[in-house]
C-alpha cells in the first residue's frame, strides 16, 4: 500500500457533532440547540489499518483505538475511552472520508460519521447522560 494513502487520516481534525433528535427538526431552531460535542481529533496511523489518537475539548479527553478500512469510501471505526471528572466515558464512532470533487476548489479533507454513547455518565446539570444516544459528526482536517 502506498504510504501516503495509509496516512490520509493522520493529523489534527476540527470535530463537531450534532444530536439526532426528532423533537428538533424545525430548520429555524438555533444550531446551538443541536450541538452534541466539539473539539479536536488527533489521529495517528502507525500501522496501515490501525488508528490511535485522542479526541479532546475543554476539560475532557478520550484515547482513541480502532481500525481503518481502505474501501470506497475509506472508513474509520474507533472507540474513545477516558476518565472525565472522575467518571469513565466511552463512545463508539464510525466515519467515512468524504469524496474529493474533481471540480472542487480548495477542498479540505473531511470525515462524516455517527457516534453513540456506549455507557452513561453524569452531566454538568447534575443529571445523567444515558447510554445509547446517537449523534452525527463531521471533522475537517486542520
Amino acid at each position: 500500500m502506498d504510504d501516503s494513502i495509509h496516512k490520509i487520516f493522520e493529523g489534527s481534525w476540527t470535530y463537531r457533532s450534532f444530536k439526532n433528535d426528532i423533537k428538533q427538526t424545525d430548520p429555524k431552531d438555533p444550531i446551538e440547540n443541536l450541538l452534541f460535542g466539539m473539539g479536536t481529533i488527533e489521529i495517528e496511523t502507525s500501522k496501515p489499518n490501525i488508528l490511535q489518537g485522542r479526541i479532546y475539548g475543554p476539560q475532557w479527553s478520550l484515547n482513541l483505538t480502532g481500525n481503518i478500512t481502505y474501501g470506497n469510501p475509506f472508513t474509520i471505526d474507533f472507540q474513545g475511552k477516558g476518565i472525565v471528572g472522575g467518571e469513565k466515558w466511552i463512545y463508539n464512532y464510525i466515519g467515512y472520508l468524504a469524496n474529493s470533487w474533481s471540480n472542487g476548489i480548495d477542498q479540505t479533507p473531511a470525515i462524516i460519521g455517527s457516534i453513540v454513547r456506549t455507557i452513561p455518565h453524569s452531566n454538568s446539570n447534575g443529571g445523567t447522560n444515558p447510554a445509547g444516544v446517537v449523534a452525527s459528526w463531521f471533522a475537517v482536517k486542520q
